[in-house]
């Protein structure tokens, strides 16, 4: 199980720092996948914003939240991080992470398509509003 942390009401131009932990079967084992960060907001479809690899050495972005956000990882306390600067109203959505077990096990597999991740948590609400 993954747990998202971080969420709630920011101001435009403001930051938000998302966090996501693994519990249960797949905590000791997260720093083996790729987790991405997924967002969906009210009357839209869910949308990939970014994704980093097993190893942490490979990233990569939606663009619209290109230069804005930032995703790390602590594989030795298991959490996954994603860094939110210069949030837009247009960020206000559910923010949730998933883990998705790379093909060969590669350490450098990154991806926003969603249909390859396995598990998923229930969310965080990121609200951007004045």
């Amino acid at each position: 199980h993954l747990v998202e942390s971080g969420g709630g009401l920011v101001q435009p131009g403001g930051s938000l720092r998302l966090s996501c932990a693994a519990s249960g079967s797949t905590s000791a084992y997260l720093d083996f996948y790729t987790v991405g960060w997924f967002r969906q907001a009210p009357g839209k479809e869910r949308e990939g914003v970014s994704s980093i690899s097993m190893s942490g050495s490979s990233t990569n972005y939606t663009d619209s939240v290109k230069g804005r956000f930032t995703i790390s990882r602590d594989n030795a306390k298991n959490i996954i991080y994603l860094q939110m600067n210069s949030l837009k109203p247009e960020d206000t959505a559910i923010y949730f992470c998933a883990a998705a077990v790379p093909p060969l096990y590669s350490r450098t597999w990154v991806t926003l398509d969603a249909v390859q991740y396995e598990y998923w948590g229930q969310g965080t609400q990121v609200t951007v509003s004045s």
